[in-house]
């Protein structure tokens, strides 16, 4: 039995020719995936700021060597037992301007609460390189701990001493050639001088006149004059000598802060809380897990930061149930906490105690001056 009849040919089915509307389908689909290869590799403008780790002030951290100690040390003082957290709170910056985030990564930054886009120029200034940021960086780390323990021991009744000193002079300063980096800043027109802000506002009134300047060089003091240069801040004249300044301080105490690969300013304030919690008998915080953020001042003073949203995503990240920020930080605040995060505004180290106690104790928290009013 056969079982092909090798007589019969079999015409294959035809070919089904395909609609207008899939041609269309097909060529859109492939348009698309040019563009998203294209845009894979185009270069941006932009970098994505995220949550980054969270320290406890109260706990340890991991040495140069690799071992773990703890985050605030005392010495020369007695130290008290700590509970809960404290926590300082830290940003990642995805991208710089070598390698700049993908349009597909800003996409889908672009749509995740937790991160922000934000343009390259505003986290990587034209003409500043890498290594410039770092340093820098790493310099504002070092004066905001200085800052933080002159804040935290005078709220406590020690005496501290206080200087400023040149860090850095500025491209086309007015400074040029009259200062230099390391130079002690002693007196400006015959005032003694023991913050930034004094000599700011020493300069300022003079309406651009040659400030006289006494420092200390080498160990031997000397007089100078700098004539400031005139510029325009928030519309407003000011008068600048080009100078990057540097706090220091003589402390009763030795206290050391340890903490590795995390730069600027915007931990002092928790640093300071973490400090006197340290050195006073049971905890400040009841506790309980307070995260926070704020530069801060020998005065007390708690300033701004940058990335503010991302930080309460990484207090809630951490377990915070409370979270002190800034009051000049506060039109960034509303609107966008997280929920499960009691957000309180701080103007000074006074309101961060306050907000403590009142957590400590189970105080009136509806009293506490939030970013709502």
């Amino acid at each position: 039995m056969a079982l092909f009849d090798e007589n019969v040919t079999i015409a294959p089915a035809p070919r089904r020719r395909m609609t207008r509307s899939a041609l269309i389908g097909v060529w859109a689909l492939a348009i698309a995936m040019v563009i998203l290869l294209v845009l894979t590799f185009l270069p941006t403008a932009y970098v994505i700021q995220r949550p980054g780790p969270v320290y406890n002030t109260l706990g340890t951290a991991t040495s140069a060597d690799g071992e773990e100690v703890p985050l605030i040390a005392v010495e020369g003082a007695e130290t008290y037992p700590t509970d809960g957290a404290l926590d300082l709170l830290t940003v990642q910056v995805v991208g710089n301007r070598e390698r700049t985030p993908s349009w597909p990564e800003l996409a889908t930054a672009w749509f995740d609460p937790t991160r922000a886009v934000l343009p390259i120029d505003a986290i990587f200034p034209q003409g500043q390189t890498t290594e410039d940021r770092e340093k820098e960086s790493s310099a504002l780390m070092v004066d905001s701990q200085k800052e933080a323990t002159a804040a935290a021991l005078t709220e406590l009744g020690y005496d501290v001493v206080s200087q400023i000193s040149v860090h850095s002079l500025m491209d086309g300063s007015a400074a040029t050639g009259v200062l230099q980096e390391g130079d002690v800043l002693l007196e400006a027109d015959g005032e003694v001088l023991t913050s930034a802000d004094q000599l700011r506002e020493i300069v300022n009134a003079g309406g651009g006149a040659a400030v006289e300047l006494k420092i200390e060089r080498d160990g031997a003091e000397q007089t100078v004059e700098v004539t400031p240069a005139e510029s325009t801040v928030d519309g407003e004249t000011v008068w600048l000598l080009g100078i990057r300044l540097l706090s220091d301080f003589e402390f009763p105490i030795d206290v050391t802060i340890q903490i590795d690969n995390v730069g600027g300013p915007s931990a002092g304030m928790m640093f300071a809380l973490g400090i006197i919690d340290t050195l006073t008998p049971g905890n400040l915080n009841g506790g309980e897990n307070v995260a926070g953020t704020g530069t801060i001042a020998s005065d007390g003073t708690v300033g701004p930061i940058g990335g503010i949203r991302q930080k309460m995503w990484g207090a809630v990240g951490a377990g915070a149930d409370w979270f002190l920020a800034p009051a000049s930080n506060c039109d960034e605040v509303v609107g966008h906490v997280p929920d499960g995060l009691r957000v309180f505004s701080v103007e000074d180290l006074d309101d961060s105690l306050a907000a403590l106690e009142a957590i400590r104790e189970d105080g009136d928290l509806d009293a506490l001056p939030t970013c709502g009013s």
